[in-house]
């Protein structure tokens, strides 16, 4: 049994068609990628995974759930994790900060309140900073990071809660060349940690990190196979990799 299995998915906006009858399959630890021409429904489709839309029509099944109109909760609470593509850090808080929050989020407010947690999270969040290259940074105000080292703190904290899938959406966006090679060499760790689907345009990027490619076209699916699949089918080029 996949680990995410989506069958016809459909997003409408009014008279806007997103999606067209997406499906995609993902296995136990697999890292896949999502291609496609600016507009041709990527974000959307990932956010559709996440519960940040909710599709029109088709479904959603993860770790043997249905989840098509489920809330986001219920989504993470099943071990789904994402990172949107823009950066949500808030500037003062410290990058410690943000990952005892992010540890956090899923705690009942009694808990919360009575502020049990912070000395049952703090190995994790050393762990997992220090995964990420920003240990030493703990103590800093987050608006003190890199572009690049901010991108960094986002996927930590959507790791902080241990997910069996995390969503990254456009992770190398605004990075230079060396930021996105340091960035593939982060995420490479995680395989056998969890699945992974990645939003990207940067194909040298996914090429030498993901397992297979998914590529859309005007809400479609067009194509899935492995990297040297997709480079060499012919509609792929013609809709796709001509244009980068």
């Amino acid at each position: 049994m996949s680990l995410l299995q989506i069958t016809g998915l459909n997003k409408r906006y009014g008279g806007f068609v997103a999606l067209d009858g997406a499906e995609l399959s993902v296995e136990t630890g697999e890292f896949h990628g999502l291609i496609g021409p600016n507009g041709s429904g990527k974000s959307t489709f990932l956010k559709c995974i996440a519960g940040a839309h909710l599709p029109s029509g088709g479904s959603i099944e993860f770790a043997g759930q249905s989840i098509g109109t489920a809330p986001v909760r219920t989504r993470v609470r099943a071990g789904m994790s994402i990172k949107f593509q823009m950066t949500s850090i808030i500037p003062d808080l410290t990058v410690y900060d943000h990952m005892l929050l992010a540890c956090q989020s899923l705690e009942s407010l009694a808990g919360l309140v009575a502020s049990r947690s912070r000395r049952a999270h703090h190995d994790r969040i050393e762990a997992t900073l220090g995964d990420f290259w920003l240990r030493d940074r703990a103590g800093d105000r987050a608006g003190q990071l890199s572009h690049g080292e901010q991108q960094w703190l986002e996927i930590a904290m959507a790791m902080a809660l241990d997910p069996k899938l995390l969503l990254l959406d456009e992770p190398t966006a605004g990075m230079s060349v060396e930021e996105r090679r340091l960035t593939g060499d982060l995420l490479r760790p995680l395989r056998g940690r969890c699945a992974i689907v990645i939003v990207e345009h940067d194909l040298d990027f996914l090429r030498n990190l993901v397992d297979r490619m998914t590529v859309l076209e005007q809400g479609r699916i067009i194509a899935t196979g492995t990297v040297d699949e997709i480079q060499a089918n012919q509609k792929v080029q013609d809709v796709y990799l001509k244009r980068h």
